[in-house]
């Protein structure tokens, strides 16, 4: 397995993120690329010391931007909802 600080890169903290943290006990990860949801979810449990109940993956395509004279491209990038087990949580702030 690799580390799980390269799998998982950050949590994504939006008003729908809150949402289902606060009502669903689910979480939004931007994840490496490369991961499957079995490293996905070994990631999340050695990290925060949680058990996961299920891991939901989405590949999210980098928008384009107009800049002045040119357009930049932003990079894709994937997306993982983490839907934790019981009574367990994760401490964002």
């Amino acid at each position: 397995m690799k580390d799980p600080y390269s799998i998982v890169k950050r949590p994504i903290i939006s008003e729908k993120g809150m949402y289902l943290a606060n009502e669903r006990r689910a979480y939004a990860f931007e994840v490496d690329r490369k991961a499957n949801k079995c490293e996905i979810r070994q990631a999340i449990e050695k990290i925060f010391s949680v058990k996961v109940k299920a891991v939901n993956t989405m590949n999210m395509k980098g928008r384009t931007a107009n800049a002045q004279f040119k357009r930049a491209a932003h990079k894709s990038w994937k997306k993982a909802v983490v839907t934790l087990e019981g009574d367990y949580t994760i401490e964002l702030f």
